[in-house]
C-alpha cells in the first residue's frame, strides 16, 4: 500500500508582541522598476520619547556707557560732556565775525583788484566767448575801442575780495540769492578796481533756525591815475546766511 506523498505543514514563526508591526518588504503596484523602501522602526505602544535637550541662549555683553571703550560705565557715573567743535568760517578757518557782528551800516574794505588781461581774455574764451570779449582787433575796430571783461569776470573778481575779506572770517552759510547786479560801465586789462561791502540790513531766519538773515551791497569803482575812485563799473545788491553766536562764546 503506498502513502499518499504530503507536503511538510508550513513552519509559523514566533507570534509578534501586542503593538508590534511586521518587518519586510511591503508589497506595492508600482511595479519591478519602484525602489524598495526602507524598513521604518516603530516605538512599541506605550513608550515614552526621550526629552529633548535644552537649549542654551548667549547672552549679550552690556552696552557700552556712551564715550566708552566697550565696558559699561559704573552705576552712578556719568560720561563727561562732549566739547563743542567751534564753528568755521566759509574757508574752514575758526570763525570770528557773526550774524550779530554785521549789523546795518557796516563796511568792510574789501582792497583793491588789478584786472589782469590775460586772465580776463582766458575767462572769456571759456566761459564767454563773445567777439568784443577775445578779439582784440575786431573790439578795437568797433564802438567798444577795445577788449572788454565778461562782466561774470567782474563780479568773479568781486566775489574773490568778498571771500578774502569777509568770508574767510564769517560763520557763513550759503546765500539764498541776490535781487541785484548791475554792471554799470566797461572793465579793461589793467584797470584797478576798489572793492567795498555795505550792510544795509539783518534779520534771523525764518527758513533756517540758529542762521540769521543779512542784506549786503558790493560795489566796485575804477581808481583814476590819483587813486582816487573815478567810475563806478559793478552794483550787486544780495544776501547771505550767517550763524548765530554761540552762547559760550
Amino acid at each position: 500500500m503506498v502513502t499518499p506523498e504530503t507536503s511538510p505543514p508550513p513552519t509559523q514563526g514566533p507570534p509578534h508582541p501586542p503593538g508590534a508591526v511586521a518587518q519586510g518588504p511591503v508589497a506595492t503596484d508600482a511595479g519591478p522598476e519602484a525602489q524598495e523602501q526602507q524598513p521604518q522602526a516603530v516605538a512599541p505602544a506605550g513608550a515614552q520619547r526621550p526629552p529633548a535637550a535644552p537649549v542654551t541662549i548667549p547672552q549679550q555683553p552690556p552696552a557700552a556707557a556712551p564715550g566708552g571703550h566697550g565696558e559699561a560705565a559704573p552705576a552712578g557715573v556719568t560720561s563727561p560732556p562732549v566739547a563743542a567743535m567751534p564753528v568755521s568760517s566759509g574757508t574752514g578757518a575758526r570763525a570770528e565775525l557773526f550774524f550779530e557782528d554785521l549789523h546795518p551800516g557796516r563796511t568792510f574794505d574789501l582792497g583793491v583788484v588789478a584786472v589782469d588781461g590775460d586772465e580776463m581774455v582766458a575767462f572769456a574764451r571759456r566761459f564767454d566767448p563773445q567777439w568784443y570779449h577775445v578779439d582784440a582787433e575786431r573790439a578795437a575796430a568797433s564802438h567798444h575801442g577795445g577788449l572788454i571783461a565778461s562782466g561774470f569776470y567782474t563780479v568773479s573778481l568781486f566775489m574773490r575780495a568778498y571771500v578774502d575779506h569777509v568770508l574767510a572770517r564769517a560763520a557763513a552759510d550759503a546765500s539764498p540769492g541776490l535781487e541785484e547786479l548791475r554792471w554799470l560801465a566797461p572793465v579793461r586789462a589793467g584797470d584797478r578796481l576798489a572793492v567795498r561791502l555795505d550792510v544795509a540790513g539783518s534779520r534771523p531766519s525764518t527758513a533756517r533756525p540758529g542762521l540769521g538773515t543779512v542784506s549786503l551791497t558790493g560795489t566796485m569803482f575804477r581808481l583814476g591815475p590819483d587813486g582816487q575812485p573815478e567810475r563806478e563799473v559793478l552794483r550787486t545788491r544780495f544776501r547771505g546766511w550767517f550763524a548765530l553766536r554761540p552762547s559760550s562764546d
